[in-house]
């Protein structure tokens, strides 16, 4: 047992500086990373503006990736209230006509023409002087009424090459002409968005005769002259993206010259989210958007962690004891684990340094996400993106197994490994944009759920062996759960319903809590002497049920108590709780399910009727057999089921049902058998202790704006780019586990009369919060308040 107890132990003390090393290694790396992208942002990186207009690439069929940024799909509505009251002018030949045509057909996909007047198509095949005087007489004429007008022109080159046949003379004359209008161009272009597109190559082997002498390398020449004329005239922005999208569709064009749709409605889409995305600004369209300035609660962020990295440094001048890091807690029940040695108490120092390392990461979720530093891209679903991530990390978790301290179903090894092969497929199912397939969408639904019914069978276990319903615990748990989410609301100026998953679990952990907590309360200690509780508890659990399906069929009544301030502002989001009442509604039956498991569980264990010995199967050999050979049908059956699935609105009504079946399945596939339960994943539990975090901290620092995107930290290598922000990213998650857990045990004390003082604060904190949006003389009383709190 000595040998064993010291092998454990230098193993852990290995894991912990490696994990250390780890840490450091990706402190450098991000250092480094921000030196590299500060420098290349501000010393000839150009904006997101340019990189959508000159750079980008087809990610899959009919999906444009600009270089850098996000790229918005305007809808219809989102097009008409952009661009009403504003005048949009097409010049130029045939393509910039087909061009006008997609732009129009954004606006009105159904009719795909103009019946708006002041969205027009001009002919001027010719940089001539008919073009000069249009310029002109917008410009000197009508300077008041054009500045609602979004000028989008187009290079016109064909008829020049045409006419001509592609002389030289033809060129030199061509690059006069621009000259000359080159003024009236830069004139009218401070008043009006002017846009110069060039031109789109050829299709040289499916050109007419009439067309053969429109060869590419005219095309470059007249491009060329555009650039060299209008370069220097800043006001005039240059379009060359879509002459990258033509050529790799080149050769789907019909008659070598007029481009396909899908070239032709990249070249709208850019011109849209050129002109819109600075005045609708979309969460998923970051190109040509500017930044909002910090609010108020995010400079108090700032202000707090920067006091408190002050007071450390002056702390540290004047002195103090080493700290010690607190014992960490069970995730599921909040127990401290017994160290050999007492404890030696928290120094002052050691919150300061978690406040502060927490400030540290703070400012990295902000330069992530809220600030024009490091670039992003759009996801795009293939599944390849999906399933080889998928069996490159499963061949991970079989290689690094363990044997379990204990063989008990749903060991605490077991769980861990369950949440964090659970957590691992969420994550790649996010970055890899699967919620556009349904049958992945519905089983990463079901992981969702599984982990609601984790949460219910944790918590009712808990409370059922131990009763022990005491504010500290409540509030040990309430900590754990929103402490990191509070502090992204107010640095990343969030609601608190963005991170749905924690309101979700909270919610339900105080509904476990009120359950049970209420009278009579029923225990396993009381339940022991008279079978009756039981019963009880069965009534409590159906009680539950009943007002859980009564608000499930009445949307209204739902509405109607969750809608009233101030608790709507902690399920509102963008001024609706329609998101709150999906995802309630969705899994409202898995946490019963959890609650009831645990009580069949841990009854039929009390009666001795399970066999949990090592390697002992759960039942008796018939039993086991017939119960493994269910579970393997009914977990194929549900996964036919989901892969059928023709929408999501269809399989999520009934997914509430139905989840819990390959819940159970693999509970008991993964239970029954005793080498099963003898043996956990080591890489998968590590990841399952840090879930929590690895679920919120996605959001902002690898995915991006606000996960509909993917953050780019290493531009032109999605391989390497994925491997440095995941790296750093779990080192991330990692290291605010630590930090939560630490501040918990200062936050939250032991003693009941400091506890209710600390909570009488928070309290008046957070109604400041509340009363901060209501009205200007609240906001300069709340703003004190704040500071102050």
């Amino acid at each position: 047992m000595a040998v064993l107890a010291y092998s454990l132990g230098k193993r852990e003390i290995n894991q912990h500086f490696t994990i250390r090393n780890a840490k450091l290694i990706s402190l450098v790396v991000v250092f480094f990373l921000l030196v590299f992208h500060t420098v290349f942002r501000y010393y000839g990186g150009g904006d997101s503006c340019e990189w959508l207009l000159s750079k980008g690439r087809f990610l899959g069929e009919n999906m444009w990736q600009p270089y850098g940024c996000m790229m918005h799909k305007y809808k219809s509505i989102e097009a008409k209230t952009c661009l009403t009251g504003k005048r949009v002018a097409f010049l130029g030949d045939s393509r910039v006509r087909q061009l006008f045509h997609s732009f129009i057909k954004t606006i009105d996909p159904d009719s795909g023409k103009s019946e708006d007047r002041v969205k027009d198509f001009l002919w001027h095949p010719e940089a001539n002087n008919s073009m000069k005087e249009r310029l002109l007489s917008w410009t000197l004429d009508q300077v008041s009424a054009s500045a609602n007008i979004f000028l989008i022109y187009i290079h016109v080159i064909q008829w020049s090459i045409k006419l001509h046949s592609g002389s030289g003379e033809s060129l030199q004359q061509y690059k006069v002409n621009l000259t000359a209008i080159s003024a009236p161009l830069e004139r009218l272009a401070d008043h009006v968005e002017v846009y110069w597109v060039l031109q789109d190559p050829v299709y040289e082997e499916a050109l007419s005769a009439d067309r053969k002498m429109i060869t590419n390398q005219q095309v470059q020449l007249y491009n060329q002259a555009a650039v060299d004329v209008l370069h220097g005239t800043s006001a005039v922005k240059l379009l060359s993206a879509t002459r990258q999208a033509s050529l790799e569709i080149l050769t789907q064009s019909n008659d070598g010259l007029h481009m396909p749709e899908s070239s032709r409605n990249v070249g709208a889409m850019i011109l849209m989210n050129s002109v819109c995305n600075k005045l609708l600004k979309p969460i998923d369209g970051s190109c040509c958007q500017t930044l909002p300035p910090p609010n108020v609660f995010q400079k108090l962020s700032a202000c707090f962690f920067l006091v408190s990295a002050m007071v450390l440094l002056i702390l540290h001048v004047v002195g103090n004891n080493r700290p010690h890091r607190a014992v960490p807690p069970d995730v599921e029940s909040l127990e401290e684990k017994k160290p050999v040695t007492a404890p030696v108490p928290l120094s002052p120092k050691a919150p300061l340094q978690s406040l502060c390392k927490m400030g540290l990461i703070m400012g990295y979720f902000y330069l992530c996400d809220r600030a024009d530093m490091f670039l992003k891209e759009q996801k795009f679903y293939t599944h390849s993106t999906f399933f080889i991530p998928l069996i490159c990390i499963f061949v991970l978790g079989v290689f690094y197994n363990e044997n379990t301290k204990e063989t008990k179903l749903l060991n605490r090894e077991q769980t861990d490994e369950w949440k964090g092969w659970m957590q691992l497929v969420i994550l790649v199912y996010h970055i890899s944009g699967a919620s556009a397939f349904v049958p992945v969408y519905m089983h990463v639904r079901v992981l969702v759920a599984a982990y609601l019914f984790q949460t219910g069978y944790g918590h009712f276990s808990f409370f059922w062996l131990k009763g022990d319903f005491g504010l500290y615990r409540v509030c040990q748990v309430l900590f754990r759960l929103n402490f990191l989410v509070v502090v992204l609301c107010m640095v990343m100026n969030r609601p608190y319903q963005f991170y749905y998953f924690v309101p979700l679990v909270t919610f339900w952990f105080i509904l476990i809590y009120g359950v049970m907590a209420m009278w009579p309360q029923i225990l396993q200690k009381r339940a022991n002497s008279s079978g009756i509780w039981h019963l009880g508890i069965l009534a409590k659990l159906l009680a539950l049920l009943v007002l859980i399906c009564f608000f499930a069929f009445s949307q209204s009544l739902f509405e109607a108590v969750f809608a009233v301030w101030p608790v709507s502002k902690l399920f509102e989001l963008n001024g609706s709780i329609h998101e709150w009442w999906f995802r309630w509604k969705l899994d409202r039956f898995v946490m019963i399910h959890g609650m009831l498991f645990a009580f069949v569980y841990l009854l039929l264990q009390k009666r001795q009727v399970l066999s949990e010995g090592k390697g002992e199967a759960l039942f008796s050999a018939k039993i086991s057999n017939l119960l493994l050979f269910l579970s393997v049908v009914s977990f194929i059956t549900y996964s036919i089921w989901a892969s059928s699935c023709k929408t999501k609105t269809e399989c999520n009504e009934m997914h509430p049902y139905i989840s819990v079946v390959q819940i159970l399945a693999f509970i008991l596939i993964r239970n029954i058998p005793g080498y099963a339960r003898s043996l956990y994943s080591s890489f998968f539990a590590w990841f399952g202790k840090i879930s929590l975090e690895l679920f919120i901290c996605q959001y902002h620092i690898w995915l991006a704006a606000d996960t509909k995107g993917i953050l780019v930290l290493i531009p032109g290598n999605p391989s390497i780019n994925i491997m440095v922000s995941t790296f750093i990213f779990v080192c991330v998650a990692h290291e605010v586990s630590l930090i939560t857990n630490d501040l918990a045990q200062v936050v939250i004390p032991k003693d009941n009369v400091a506890l209710l003082k600390r909570l009488g604060a928070l309290g008046v904190c957070t109604l400041m919060v509340l009363l901060h949006a209501l009205c200007p003389p609240i906001q300069v009383a709340s703003h004190i308040l704040l500071y102050r709190c």
